[in-house]
């Protein structure tokens, strides 16, 4: 009897892993996404939100969940406003801050010619005519206080006749704003800069506006960089996020807090001497520590560090708390030593974990994805140390084809990131997904070149002025490192990456001496002269590139724009490339990709051109995405013949 049950189970087993396939891209677009909405107000539960988009509707559904952190079953709920604190009520429950578009500026045919009603023209004096993916209207987002609870006030437009946004655009949201503890004042991110030098800056300031006297500080005029984030402790303590150069939207983050008030003089820097970057932070409930997350080694993990208990105290160094192959890239929350967290890693899309503050142990919380991911096979992910030619030690994920073979000779591709300055770290991507790609039967080699955070300030710093210079070395180091194992089939490699990625694949195109047989550039930089004359934020440019192309002696300036310039290098690509570009990307505007295409078309280069006329820098159509991976997949079959 106990024979025969053996042997149901291990047929049961067999059975269960020749069921599970390898991820479609259809399968990796339709699994449900989960983000936090916030803990219940006694921190008992989790609010949660989990999305699934439906590819024949090309829609998507959101249904919230209530979970205790304890465990048990989840809950589904339609209102959690009851159950989650809104941070924009006042503390006394009387007002609340609300956003609303206000009419600024004159910008159309009709606003300056109101007789011509079917004129179709806009009209501009100075830059900041369109960001990201909008063309400016004359219409600024500004906040409103109005009071819900009897008490009688007019709704105030805080920001008024004021030509400046906040939340801040195009990707601030609620963390822009919130009352102080008194409630007496609403303090707000925005940056108070017009047109041009709107364009070339990254100074955004926190100001306070008083509710009684209606008058507006700036808490942060001495700092020229970023000011973002604000929060108050428990204790009253204000903190925020800053960086210090103005024009570098990749400086080193760091956390500020305020003990005394008069701006500079009563600041302390408390990540000042350690050598990182902040993404995200959390006061403790008790507002003796704070906990952050930041990118170290490849991954991004959950930090505390201990508030000095006054201003002349002494700053002690942050601890990490989690460890892992994986990214702790949210924080919800924490009851006691109880920290609620969102976590990811290649071979999953995020879900809520808790984390044991004191030891690090994580336990998962939600499970909106688990039934999918057990009929699915699972990539191998391997962190390789690459030595640079430099003599530096570079981490590079490797990720195998389920089922992976090494008596078998593989396709691979060289992964070029996005940024340039953003971390490649364990993300879960619903366009670049490693998964995905190391499913239909390739490697993915996927280095943490030069320009990185998480290996300290310099050697994510060292990119700037350096485009075409110790990265593309450093890309090259990694793909002919893992191109010489044997199961690597050297025959058949790719470039692939979009944005600064994109940008790498059109210039490695015409350096990589036929290592590749293929490239896959979306919404990437091809001429730098032309990108400069387009792009719509210009400290970006300025900064990376080191100063203007006309500049004829900046010698950093001259070597970007000429040396550093795929199109300077076009007469040596003789490779096959997909050219992507979405019609709506004003940040690497639609010039770019069809400049690429026609200098491939005219040397008579394989090459296709995937236009999407309603896409920003991203594709979010789920449709869209699905014709993407198509063609993306379709791309590679073609150019790489890939063996099934």
């Amino acid at each position: 009897m106990k024979k025969k049950y053996l042997v149901l189970c291990l047929t049961a087993f067999l059975g269960s892993i020749q069921a599970q396939k390898n991820l479609t891209p259809q399968q990796l677009l339709e699994l449900n996404r989960v983000s936090a909405v916030g803990l219940t107000n006694d921190k008992t539960a989790v609010v949660y939100r989990s999305s699934q988009y439906n590819v024949a509707g090309n829609s998507k559904t959101t249904k919230y969940y209530l979970q205790p952190i304890k465990g048990g079953e989840k809950k589904t709920i339609s209102d959690y406003s009851n159950l989650v604190k809104d941070g924009h009520v006042s503390p006394d429950g009387q007002l609340k801050i609300t956003t609303e578009n206000v009419k600024i500026e004159r910008v159309t045919g009709t606003d300056y010619y109101p007789t011509l009603e079917n004129s179709n023209v806009r009209i501009y004096e100075s830059l900041q005519y369109r960001h990201w993916d909008t063309w400016e209207d004359g219409e600024y987002s500004h906040l409103f206080v109005e009071n819900i609870k009897g008490r009688m006030m007019d709704r105030v437009d805080i920001m008024k006749g004021e030509p400046y946004d906040c939340p801040t655009m195009p990707f601030g949201g609620g963390e822009d704003y919130l009352w102080s503890p008194d409630g007496k004042k609403v303090l707000y991110v925005t940056k108070k800069l017009h047109g041009t030098a709107y364009t070339q800056s990254t100074n955004t300031d926190i100001y306070a506006y008083d509710i009684a006297t209606q008058k507006t500080e700036n808490l942060t005029g001495y700092n020229n960089g970023y000011d973002m984030a604000p929060a108050f402790s428990s204790k009253g303590l204000l903190g925020w996020l800053q960086m210090k150069r103005d024009g570098y939207e990749s400086d080193k983050n760091d956390i500020i807090i305020r003990y005394k008030e008069g701006g500079k003089k009563g600041d302390i820097n408390l990540t000042k001497d350690w050598d990182g970057t902040v993404n995200s932070f959390l006061w403790s409930n008790e507002g003796d520590k704070i906990y952050f997350t930041a990118p170290v080694g490849g991954t991004v993990h959950l930090f505390e560090l201990a508030v000095p208990t006054s201003y002349e105290a002494k700053v002690t160094a942050p601890k990490q708390i989690t460890k892992g192959q994986f990214d702790v890239h949210g924080i919800v929350g924490h009851n006691g030593a109880t920290m609620v967290v969102a976590r990811r890693d290649m071979n999953h899309a995020t879900e809520l974990y808790t984390v044991d503050i004191t030891t690090g142990e994580m336990k998962q919380l939600t499970h909106e994805n688990d039934a999918i991911y057990e009929g699915i096979n699972k990539s191998n992910v391997v962190k390789r140390m690459v030595k640079t030619t430099d003599g530096k030690e570079m981490v590079t994920w490797v990720i195998y084809p389920p089922n992976f073979d090494k008596n078998k000779k593989y396709p691979t591709l060289l992964y070029c990131q996005g940024g340039p300055q953003g971390a490649l770290s364990q993300f879960y991507s619903f366009r670049w997904n490693f998964q995905l790609m190391a499913a239909q039967g390739y490697i993915v080699v996927a280095p943490n070149r030069r320009g990185m955070p998480g290996y300290g300030v310099e050697w994510n710093e060292q990119i700037s002025g350096d485009y075409g210079g110790q990265n593309m070395k450093d890309y090259l180091a990694a793909i002919d490192a893992v191109a010489e194992e044997p199961y690597v089939d050297k025959n058949r490699l790719g470039c692939v990456g979009a944005s600064y990625g994109g940008y790498s694949c059109f210039y490695l195109a015409g350096i990589h001496e036929k290592r590749f047989k293929t490239f896959i550039a979306h919404d990437g930089i091809f001429n730098w002269k032309s990108m400069y004359g387009t792009t719509e934020e210009m400290f970006f440019v300025n900064w990376d590139m080191g100063g203007h192309y006309w500049d004829k002696n900046n010698k950093v300036a001259q070597r970007s724009f000429n040396e550093f310039n795929p199109i300077e290098h076009v007469q040596k690509w003789d490779t096959p490339i997909l050219i992507i570009q979405g019609g709506k990307d004003f940040r690497v505007p639609i010039g770019q990709g069809l400049e690429a295409f026609n200098a491939a078309q005219m040397r008579g280069i394989k090459s296709k051109l995937l236009y999407f006329p309603e896409e920003n820098h991203w594709v979010l159509s789920v449709q869209n995405a699905l014709i993407w991976q198509t063609e993306f997949f379709k791309w590679l079959e073609e150019t790489l013949t890939v063996d099934k």
